[in-house]
């Protein structure tokens, strides 16, 4: 499981890096500062989870039955909430209806709090 998460954690991070070289480099041609910015928000949740993963593969205390959910709430949530970051500010870009995904940024933050969470409930239930 852990190189599982690894990996993982490899693959967002470099993700984000390539997206957010995309958006400085390239996108700054169509998007307005405002645009971009909401692009780069993208950029920094991914890469913040990117390293949380990396932070749980090193966690020698936390159970895999912990790490599973926690894992899955992550890539969920990022897929969700910086996916569909992605998609809302290149809609004009695109033939995308963004009206599919208008729910995925606060339910893809949401996972992301929840793996959270139960990583706080998790440590704080543990007696040392």
């Amino acid at each position: 499981m852990k190189r599982k998460i690894v990996l993982t954690g490899a693959f967002i991070g470099m993700l984000a890096i390539i997206l957010g070289a995309f958006g400085a480099h390239l996108l700054k041609k169509w998007l307005s500062v405002e645009q971009l910015n909401t692009f780069e928000v993208g950029v920094r949740y991914q890469m913040y989870h990117a390293l949380f993963l990396f932070f749980l593969s090193t966690r020698k205390e936390l159970a895999e039955k912990t790490l599973k959910p926690i894992y899955g709430l992550v890539v969920a949530g990022v897929l969700l909430f910086s996916g569909s970051i992605y998609l809302l500010v290149t809609k004009h870009l695109t033939v995308f209806d963004s009206k599919i995904i208008v729910f995925a940024t606060p339910l893809g933050g949401f996972l992301l709090i929840l793996a959270w969470l139960i990583l706080f409930v998790t440590i704080l239930r543990r007696k040392s």
